[in-house]
């Protein structure tokens, strides 16, 4: 068979393979009818040279045409327009037929109220400065770096191996260079095998509580603290004992007197920079607290999402670089390192409790994504993660000066604060009795998205007055248009007696 001429253009300047022009081309015309089923196809070789390209072109164009099922091949006779193509003719509906409409709820029955979550994400107005709880900026996450892995993989002969199943527990390179990079920034004497690969912290805490916890037992974290955690952690359902934060952390003596009275399975710290109140953990503490685990053998859980961010002085190492018992199981997160939408968490821990979070990490999540793992590993071994933390430090500890420096000039009389020693929010009580959630209401319309400051306590009937103000996310204009709308939504408040 010869194609009339023009039946099939090739624009070898296009950025869409030839091979793929040339199978559109006969697609196209066996739809408009000009190329009839059953008809047949000039073999590769003619038809390579009528078009002027080689003949392997045209094969893989007719391989095209035949996995899209527009072609049939039969041995020693050849290339046919199939008989049966791949589209049909729309029909016309029936009219008894009703138009369909997918169910807005299902027939059987949904349970709603068993998470702990009962609203989902909602997106902040755009156009609103967000005072947010303290996330990294994502202005400054080293997303350039990262392509740059991404790519260096792509040419790497063994990259798809990567696409592949891999190590439920994570990629092995990630976990060995975590390892090392423990080693020298925190002193945990950790290996591979001690550590496992987590969607962010929020993942690690689940699975903390399906190896630790079962139904009755009991459970300690602090008050004021992250509720998130709490919420996670109780689900099994476990039971909460709060215990008092003051300025120097978590009470340890208050936790003490309920494991006398009672078993405790867990204990939850944030030991640098406790969410909400900014405070770390003093060094005594923590060492009565590490007794407390080794007398009545529980577990500490500890939550160290912004250890590396440190502005005042050294830091005190991690309950974990100094456990010789092994009650410790330090848990972390590059969400809030680099960005929140990197969920790359870990878990370190002795190897048969990461053996058995391992084992339950696959029922729900075969394992993680080995490429971004991959990439990550790379930036750690080549440095690049701890120069970008170098220079996030920086910038940060710069912020949280101008906001503190803000707070007191502009806000004076209305708020009360402690510089943070490090972190990304500082912890600001509003004064004369003004609310958090009514200012976030005023300040809401006028262009600022604020905490409502319902999520600090476990009890909600707790009369708060303080929010956390992350100042991290934020540049110095920013902070300075942030802080005018605060004062403006605070000044509302109090004329209007809201």
């Amino acid at each position: 068979m010869q194609f009339p001429k023009g039946l099939i253009t090739i624009d070898k300047h296009s950025q869409v393979p030839v091979y793929l022009q040339i199978a559109n081309c006969i697609i196209s015309h066996i739809r408009r009818g000009t190329l009839k089923p059953s008809s047949a196809l000039p073999g590769s070789r003619v038809l390579g040279e009528y078009l002027g390209v080689h003949r392997n072109t045209v094969v893989a164009a007719y391989d095209e045409l035949y996995a899209q099922s527009w072609v049939d091949v039969y041995p020693r006779r050849g290339i046919f327009v199939a008989k049966n193509l791949p589209e049909v003719s729309p029909r016309k509906i029936t009219d008894a037929m009703q138009p369909y409409a997918y169910p807005a709820e299902t027939l059987f029955d949904v349970q709603e109220d068993n998470t702990p979550f009962a609203n989902t994400f909602v997106k902040s107005p755009e156009s609103n400065l967000i005072f947010n709880d303290g996330f990294p900026d994502i202005r400054l996450a080293p997303i350039e770096l990262m392509v740059r892995e991404y790519r260096r993989f792509a040419n790497y002969h063994f990259t798809s191996k990567y696409l592949m199943y891999g190590p439920e527990q994570g990629s092995e390179n990630l976990r060995t260079e975590l390892a090392r990079f423990f080693r020298e920034t925190r002193g945990l004497q950790v290996t591979s095998e001690n550590i496992l690969i987590t969607k962010g912290v929020q993942m690690a805490l689940y699975l903390i509580a399906r190896v630790l916890l079962k139904k009755g037992d009991t459970f300690i974290a602090g008050e004021p603290g992250y509720t998130g955690a709490s919420e996670i952690l109780s689900h099994i359902p476990a039971k909460l004992e709060t215990v008092p934060v003051d300025e120097y952390g978590i009470k340890v003596d208050a936790i003490e007197a309920i494991c006398k009275a009672k078993k405790v399975r867990l204990v939850y710290v944030i030991p640098h920079h406790h969410n909400p109140t900014t405070v770390t953990l003093s060094a005594d503490r923590r060492m009565q607290l590490l007794e407390l685990a080794r007398k009545y053998k529980f577990a500490i859980v500890e939550d160290d999402y912004d250890y590396d961010f440190h502005y005042a002085s050294s830091p005190i190492l991690p309950l974990a670089s100094v456990d010789n018992y092994g009650s410790v199981i330090y848990v972390g997160s590059f969400s809030k390192t680099i960005a929140p939408g990197i969920r790359l968490g870990f878990m370190a821990a002795p190897q048969n409790f990461i053996r058995q979070a391992t084992r339950i990490r696959r029922m729900i999540d075969r394992q993680g994504e080995q490429l971004i793992e991959e990439a990550m590993a790379n930036l750690l071994k080549n440095g690049d993660i701890g120069r970008h933390l170098k220079k996030a430090n920086k910038i940060y500890h710069a912020r949280r000066d101008i906001l503190c420096g803000l707070l007191k000039e502009r806000l004076n009389g209305h708020v009360k604060f402690k510089v943070p020693d490090g972190g990304f929010a500082v912890w600001v009580e509003y004064l004369n009795g003004v609310k958090p959630a009514a200012v976030a209401a005023r300040a809401s319309v006028m262009g600022l998205t604020i905490s409502y400051g319902r999520d600090y306590y476990h009890d909600a009937a707790y009369p708060n007055y303080s929010v956390r103000l992350g100042f991290a996310s934020l540049n110095e204009k920013e902070l300075e248009q942030a802080v005018d709308i605060l004062k403006k939504a605070i000044l509302s408040v109090i004329e209007n007696k809201v």
